[in-house]
């Protein structure tokens, strides 16, 4: 393994330079315009207001991390129980009473058990998936006291790396995606989908679910695609602008038809993030991964790309806060697609984004941020 890391940093010396922030401002692509505002004066509160979160699962490393930093939220699934689907009010309410146990409170369930292949591709079994998922929603505000519920429209394949080992600020390993590296993979078992029929599949499950959600006051909470590229192996990809998301919340006009704010996604697609928190409102933002990247390939969408340390990258960290401020969004919000940090890098097991050490680090980050913020509304 060592041998391995000395020559892939030889290898990737030039990488390195390249994600350095001097090295790639001339690569960022030019956002629309944003218009900033004083910020409102209010009472201070901890952490502006927001629900500091963690993606983890109850035996995550994470965990003991989490009560020690106040991050007491937590994005989660649910837990498997013997005999029960995962929309059964046996497994919600057991997940549940391991996070209650545990002192942090269960908020947001990312990535749902009962929203598959059979509803994007609209297949046969549609139907049934989508009456699951309605029964899902309702067991999880009735027994999770959960209320958000963040999905994606990538059907077969959902987020995407070409490497996991970019090298970063000091030797910590990033991840990246080039488009190139994956225009000669095969076509996956379902041959090529197109854009049209992954609307149409939208709209179909949209109609559906939303009137539902509004009975009981959930939010849906849908993600971008990521990458947010045009096609990937055959499967069209279609939640990779900004005007997409407009046109999926304009089929079911709601508030709980609304968006998680991915912030890398939407500054890939060109977006500047403070005046899209600030056009869209908390009405629509139900859900924040606050997390930064950087353009490469100088094009919009972009289609070469690398994560970043969370203060470095294209976004204006804390303009974004600001806007989130300014809002009144009092949501969840987590660190996300962190890089691998020394002491962890020999593990190979430690890599996808999630690790330990760069949560810790974003947290501190993010915090400090939240706090300048609101406390120059007080002095307001």
């Amino acid at each position: 393994m060592k041998d391995n890391r000395r020559d892939f940093l030889k290898k990737s010396a030039t990488l390195a330079a390249a994600i350095s922030i001097g090295g790639i401002a001339t690569a960022v692509p030019t956002p629309f315009g944003n218009k900033k505002k004083a910020i409102k004066k209010r009472e201070y509160k901890k952490d502006a207001g927001m629900k500091f979160s963690y993606l983890m699962g109850p035996a995550s490393p994470k965990v003991p991390f989490a009560k020690e930093l106040g991050v007491l939220h937590v994005v989660s699934g649910v837990e498997r129980l013997q005999g029960a689907k995962a929309w059964d009010p046996e497994a919600i309410t057991a997940t549940k009473a391991i996070w209650d146990k545990i002192g942090i409170k269960w908020t947001v369930v990312e990535g749902p058990p009962s929203l598959g292949t059979q509803t994007k591709l609209g297949l046969a079994g549609r139907d049934e998936e989508i009456s699951n998922f309605i029964t899902f929603m309702k067991n999880l505000k009735k027994y999770g006291d959960v209320d958000i519920i963040c999905y994606n429209w990538m059907p077969v394949i959902s987020w995407a790396r070409t490497d996991q080992e970019g090298l970063g600020r000091g030797g910590a390993l990033m991840l990246a995606f080039d488009y190139e590296a994956m225009k000669g993979k095969p076509l996956t078992q379902y041959g090529e989908i197109s854009k049209e029929l992954l609307w149409k599949n939208l709209e179909y499950f949209l109609k559906a679910v939303v009137p539902e959600a509004e009975k009981i006051d959930m939010n849906l909470s849908l993600h971008p695609d990521d990458p947010q590229v045009d096609v990937i192996q055959g499967i069209s990809r279609i939640m990779n602008t900004v005007e997409s998301f407009d046109r999926a919340m304009a089929i079911s006009p709601s508030k709980f038809n609304g968006v998680t704010m991915c912030q890398g996604n939407f500054s890939l697609m060109g977006a500047d993030i403070p005046a899209l928190v600030r056009r869209w409102g908390k009405d629509k933002i139900s859900f924040v991964h606050f997390r930064n990247v950087q353009d490469l390939s100088g094009v919009i969408p972009s289609t070469k790309f690398t994560e970043t340390f969370h203060d470095e990258g294209q976004i204006d960290m804390y303009e974004a806060m600001k806007a989130y401020y300014e809002i009144g969004f009092e949501g969840p919000l987590r660190p996300d697609h962190v890089p691998v940090m020394s002491t962890e890098i020999e593990n190979p097991k430690m890599r996808g984004g999630y690790t330990t050490l760069g949560n810790l680090f974003a947290t501190g980050y993010i915090r400090g941020l939240a706090e300048s913020v609101a406390k120059e509304a007080c002095k307001a």
